[in-house]
C-alpha cells in the first residue's frame, strides 16, 4: 500500500472512531432519535459497526495492493485499540468537556 492511501485509510480511521460521539443521529441514518442524547451503549455499538466498516476498507485496499496476508487475533487486538485511541478525541468532547448551555 502507498502511502497516500495509508494516509486516506489514516484519516478515514479518525473520523469514523469519532462519528458516533459527535452525531445525535443512530448510525447516521436519516432519522434523529427520540431522546435528546444516545445512551453511551448505543455510541460504543455504533463505534464496533465503524471498527468493522474500517476493517473492510483496509481489506480492500491491501488486496487491491497485492497479496493479502492472514492475521492473527493479536492484529485485531491492536487494531482495535488503536481505534479507540483515535476514538479519544471525540470522547473527551462528549463526556469530559465541560459543555456551556444556555441556562435562559
Amino acid at each position: 500500500m502507498n502511502s497516500g492511501a495509508g494516509l486516506f485509510l489514516l484519516l478515514l480511521a479518525l473520523l469514523a472512531a469519532n462519528l458516533p460521539f459527535a452525531s445525535q443521529r443512530n448510525l447516521l441514518l436519516p432519522w434523529r432519535v427520540a431522546k435528546p442524547d444516545k445512551s453511551f451503549g448505543w455510541r460504543v455499538l455504533e463505534w464496533l459497526v465503524l471498527y468493522g466498516l474500517m476493517a473492510v476498507v483496509a481489506r480492500l485496499l491491501e488486496a487491491r495492493g497485492g497479496q493479502v496476508y492472514p492475521q492473527s487475533w493479536e492484529f485485531h487486538a491492536i487494531t482495535v485499540c488503536l481505534f479507540l485511541v483515535l476514538a479519544y478525541p471525540g470522547f473527551v468532547w462528549r463526556y469530559l468537556w465541560q459543555h456551556r448551555r444556555a441556562t435562559r
